[in-house]
């Protein structure tokens, strides 16, 4: 057993994800994935302006699976939204930043 004392705030350390963490989904595999590599390519691309990054997400998913797409990048928000099946995404990136991806017409 390990009686070690832990050292201070060994216990506090965080965990960062460096890969996407999805959270939801009810994509298409092939869809899911392609969402997932264009949003984190934005976010990569804008990291200091989420509304920036949101809107390319939305114009790139627009433009390769048909319009209506809706996009909420940001930390610490909730969201309510309605959606056409086998349209949602809701995934981590980079720790805590949130991405939620939905088509509604």
């Amino acid at each position: 057993m390990d009686d070690q004392p832990k050292a201070e705030g060994e216990a506090d350390k965080k965990i960062v994800h460096v890969y996407p963490l999805v959270k939801f989904s009810d994509m298409n595999d092939d869809v899911r994935a392609e969402a997932i590599e264009l949003s984190i390519t934005a976010c990569e691309k804008y990291a200091q302006n989420y509304e920036h990054a949101a809107k390319a997400i939305k114009e790139l998913m627009d433009k390769k699976f048909g319009t209506f797409w809706h996009v909420v990048v940001g930390e610490g928000f909730g969201y309510e939204v309605s959606y056409e099946t086998k349209n949602i995404l809701y995934l981590f990136f980079g720790g805590n930043l949130a991405i939620v991806l939905w088509k509604c017409s």
